[in-house]
């Protein structure tokens, strides 16, 4: 049987290409939190193999004789919400269900009906403090998805691991590790009576907080070598240079690229064809548009207020003010990365960068009707005519900008996210935008790529209170213009001063050059 790269699931090594888990985790420092009898929390953002990682030091653990090692998976009570009691059984269930599947033992199950009969705040300490009992050896349990809980459900369980606590190793396990999406401290649970209360407070007992890395560079081209051993089907250096630069190692989007480079595109499964830059690119292309589950969940996060605090200023390039626990939050989450050399947040990677504002823009570029999206940005040949690529853009905006504004769920971002949104429903797979982040310009680049047409644009807004932007975003164009070793560029500015002309009235053309004398077309809106 041939492998795949997967995408779903843990992995299995029979079905799929994997790297070792244990190397991807500290496991010196994890063996010294067990030997310490420590409890801790194991996270990182979601399908990054938390759970293959989990069952790969189970097993360890288990061959070394040491530990009597356990992993159970309590999402399964997320449905209960609030209530304790639903929340309970599960956790239970899932207890009685592995110590009888995985260690052969049979009390938990046994005894269920006595250990809720306990009652639901205190049925899971004892059926682990049952189940340690019964063993010879110093549990060591695992507990998966433990942030899927909330309020009430999460909060029982958190205080009835720490009630447990001073009893161990014999009488209650030696170590549990918590897993999931967030450390613990990011926990705000609100109560059924509407008290917060966080989970650094609930869970106090907390030794350490480890996060699982994404994977490097090697090992991004490790795993795509496994493939290219099995079949011969080699991808190219730059294939592999775009690939890292798409997922900077975030380990979903890695197999999920090289699954629909080398599986989901037919064109490619003749493994006599390498895959270069083109058929990487492509799939990449694939990929965004497909907007599999992984990237769909993105929409459910963008609209917390506290990942809304740090995700809309990198889209516009002010610096973000907001409180460092929740950048780190949204750092945990997978989001962003922290460029050291400017020292700013930027997206994750470039295919986020490219999910972000087509996510958020979403509902606009949906209500875009066919009339809005003519043909007269091509020439007789079905070349692009950049000019009027935009002119017609500014047509759209003098009609429909301020109806489209309130469409975006990001109002400061709205005017990036609006034109982003035109773009891509007009070049409509014909061409591409790459998009540049930079915090604390003042700026957002777009460079669209139709052919062998690449038209450079610059947006800038100008907001009450501040300077009018031309002149530095002249001189940032004529950097960005340098760089892509274009002659002409675009710069856009949005007047979103609130004493600024009527909406109509503040549209205008102007020509302006840089200093080192490269063209720039001004729309003013």
């Amino acid at each position: 049987m041939q492998k795949h790269f997967n995408t779903a699931g843990p992995n299995k090594p029979e079905l799929h290409y994997e790297l070792d888990p244990l190397a991807r985790i500290d496991l010196a420092s994890v063996l010294d939190l067990i030997a310490q009898q420590r409890y801790f929390v194991l996270h990182a953002p979601r399908q990054t193999g938390k759970t293959t990682c989990l069952l790969a030091m189970r097993d360890y653990l288990n061959s070394q004789n040491d530990y009597a090692a356990l992993y159970i998976n309590i999402e399964g009570a997320q449905a209960a919400r609030n209530d304790v009691a639903s929340a309970a059984q599960v956790l239970v269930g899932q207890l009685a269900l592995q110590a009888k599947l995985l260690l052969g033992i049979e009390s938990i199950e046994q005894q269920r009906t006595a250990l809720l009969a306990r009652g639901a705040f205190e049925a899971f300490t004892h059926a682990l403090r049952l189940l340690s009992e019964s063993l010879a050896k110093p549990m060591v349990l695992f507990i998966d998805e433990v942030d899927s809980l909330i309020g009430d459900t999460l909060i029982s369980l958190l205080r009835q691991i720490r009630a447990g606590y001073t009893d161990r190793p014999k009488n209650f396990p030696q170590t549990i590790v918590l897993c999931g999406v967030r450390d613990v401290r990011d926990y705000r649970m609100t109560m059924a009576d509407g008290e917060v209360i966080t989970g650094g407070s609930a869970f106090n007992i907390k030794a350490e907080s480890l996060r699982l890395g994404d994977f490097s560079r090697a090992e991004m081209t490790a795993l795509y070598q496994q493939h290219t051993d099995a079949t011969g089907q080699a991808f190219s250096t730059e294939a592999l240079d775009l690939a890292w630069e798409s997922t900077r190692g975030q380990p979903w989007l890695v197999n999920a690229l090289a699954e629909q480079a080398v599986w989901k595109t037919k064109a490619n499964l003749d493994r006599a064809i390498s895959i270069d830059l083109t058929r990487m690119r492509d799939a990449r292309e694939a990929l965004i548009i497909r907007n599999d589950t992984h990237l769909d969940q993105l929409s459910d996060k963008l609209r917390e207020p506290r990942v809304r605090a740090v995700i809309e200023p990198m889209l516009i390039g002010e610096r973000s003010e907001a409180h460092e626990a929740d950048e780190q939050y949204v750092l945990d989450l997978g989001l962003i990365r922290r460029d050291l050399k400017s020292k700013t947040t930027l997206p994750a990677n470039s295919i986020y960068a490219e999910v972000l504002p087509r996510v958020l823009s979403r509902v606009a570029q949906n209500s875009l009707h066919p009339d809005d999206v003519h043909s007269s940005w091509r020439d007789a040949s079905g070349r692009l005519n950049p000019r009027q690529f935009l002119l017609n853009f500014m047509d759209f905006w003098r009609e429909h900008g301020e109806a489209m504004v309130r469409s975006v769920p990001y109002h400061e971002a709205a005017p990036h996210l609006v034109l982003m949104a035109y773009l891509q429903r007009v070049i409509n797979g014909g061409g591409r935008i790459e998009r540049e982040y930079a915090a604390g310009s003042g700026r957002l680049d777009l460079l669209l790529i139709y052919a062998d047409q690449k038209m450079a644009i610059e947006v800038k807004v100008w907001r009450t209170g501040r300077k009018d932007p031309l002149i530095e975003g002249l001189q940032q164009m004529q950097r960005y213009l340098h760089r892509l070793d274009l002659n002409e560029g675009f710069l856009v500015i949005f007047d979103q001063r609130s004493d600024a002309l009527l909406w109509q009235e503040r549209m205008y053309v102007e020509a302006a050059q840089t200093t080192d004398g490269k063209s720039v077309v001004v729309l003013r809106m």
